[in-house]
């Protein structure tokens, strides 16, 4: 006898945004601001080493990459340095091209909207008021205050959790390769947004599919979906 599985389709019922890189592109800035405080250590970092190891990382693993030798207190005040010097720098941050619009038609639309990010308390409300959508957000999880961060799936499933969805209902959006290992972790359908990263890159490393931004007809094609509705075997 030959089995048949039936097509059903799941309503995707919410949103679940990375911030750095994702909202607004910040790399440039975080690698300026961490350039200036190894540059008074007599150290280095260039681009590449910044985009591979550091972005996207919680912060904890890059006092470790960047300091193996030292403890994680003077892990932890670098860290805290490095983040007030890019808030120093960030007064003029403005959002990723065409991402209000999106996430404004999303809680239109009646979808649930969550931050789900490593950066940290301080970083996040600093940011979400430059860019004027602090009040988006119905929930917000901050990777470095739990057990693990991205790249593991911990913040994501709490997200859901939060919500009290299943994977099958909430779409995330993710800029960096371990914020993408974490959504996919987690076993959610995952939209790569290329700032740090190539959309060749998010694509092989298993974003469904990737965009420059929120602009492309890719992301808004979503909003025309029938309840937004995501099909599943």
């Amino acid at each position: 006898m030959t089995e048949t599985t039936a097509s059903t389709s799941t309503p995707i019922e919410a949103l679940l945004f990375d911030l750095d890189g994702t909202l607004a592109h910040t790399d440039p800035l975080h690698l300026v601001a961490m350039r200036a405080l190894l540059e008074d250590e007599g150290l280095a970092i260039d681009e590449e080493t910044f985009v591979t190891r550091v972005s996207g990382q919680p912060n904890d693993a890059v006092g470790r990459y960047l300091f193996p030798d030292r403890t994680a207190e003077e892990h932890r005040d670098f860290i805290d340095r490095k983040e007030a010097r890019f808030r120093d720098m960030a007064g003029d941050l403005t959002p990723l091209a065409g991402v209000v619009a999106f996430i404004d038609r999303a809680r239109a639309d009646g979808l649930r909207i969550a931050l789900v990010t490593n950066a940290p308390r301080k970083n996040v409300a600093f940011m979400l008021e430059t860019l004027g959508i602090a009040d988006r957000f119905e929930i917000r999880i901050y990777g470095d205050e739990l057990e693990r961060g991205k790249p593991d799936p911990l913040p994501y499933r709490l997200a859901l959790e939060a919500f009290g969805l299943t994977p099958h209902q909430a779409i995330a959006f993710e800029d960096s390769l371990p914020g993408l290992a974490a959504a996919k972790g987690a076993g959610l359908v995952c939209v790569g947004i290329a700032t740090s990263r190539s959309i060749e890159e998010l694509t092989a490393a298993g974003a469904d599919f990737a965009v420059e931004d929120f602009t492309d007809v890719s992301v808004v094609a979503l909003h025309d979906r029938q309840n937004w509705n995501r099909t599943t075997a």
